[in-house]
């Protein structure tokens, strides 16, 4: 039996990565986890949480789906590929994919242009529809400092962690995410030492990669991957 574990980012939901989760669950029998990290979801309320606590549901999540499968995949997203990409180093996992990985985060150039955005709308009067807006905004109303704090910490803590990932590992990127610089795929490839390892850069996305422009090359091209043959099945 094959599990698959997705991680969604800080301040999000497992929505950032239903699009991967539904495919999977209609076209496969595979055994699919989405788990809400603390603080997050609909009703999130991050104050108080901690970095470990995090850790500690990714992990309880993936030992779960060890439990059941024989063949486990770790996917994640932004925050959660942080999460991912150490849990490859701690348990047999057969395939990693990582997700606009935040190990870097805020690119400056393309924050500007997004703001940019931003005020076009708000002369047009369609501030208030514009995608960005919304998802910034929330984020700096609902968001504790405290929370940041945490996330920085975690992707300090657990960075370190990358060049003991030796699991098949595929990195997707947006070209036009304003969040993680596009540059930080080529980083994380760097940095890792599996010997099977690729970097896909997605020319039209923005951060939320699996809901963008690209959104069925990345779902095609993940999907993919997963199922391919790599010298770990041989």
């Amino acid at each position: 039996m094959i599990g698959c574990l997705l991680i969604h980012g800080f301040t999000g939901a497992p929505y950032e990565v239903e699009p991967l989760a539904e495919y999977f669950r209609s076209h496969t029998n595979w055994v699919v986890s989405s788990p809400t990290l603390p603080g997050h979801g609909e009703q999130d309320s991050l104050r108080g949480i901690t970095f470990q606590q995090w850790i500690d549901t990714a992990e309880s999540h993936l030992q779960h789906l060890l439990e059941q499968c024989d063949t486990v995949y770790v996917i994640g997203f932004s925050m959660g590929g942080v999460l991912a990409g150490y849990l490859a180093t701690k348990y047999q996992v057969n395939k990693l994919v990582l997700l606009s990985a935040a190990l870097q985060y805020i690119h400056p150039i393309q924050m500007v242009k997004d703001i940019g955005g931003m005020v076009t709308d708000l002369c047009r009067g369609q501030l208030f529809k514009n995608e960005l807006f919304i998802r910034y905004s929330r984020k700096v109303r609902s968001t504790p400092f405290v929370a940041s704090l945490e996330f920085r910490k975690l992707v300090q803590h657990l960075k370190p962690s990358f060049e003991s990932v030796f699991t098949p590992t595929m990195i997707l990127q947006g070209k036009l995410d304003g969040l993680v610089p596009y540059k930080t795929a080529d980083a994380i490839y760097n940095l890792i030492g599996s010997e099977e390892k690729q970097v896909k850069v997605m020319e039209n996305s923005k951060h939320l990669i699996c809901h963008g422009a690209d959104r069925n090359e990345v779902i095609d091209s993940v999907y993919r991957f997963l199922t391919s043959e790599t010298n770990e099945d041989k």
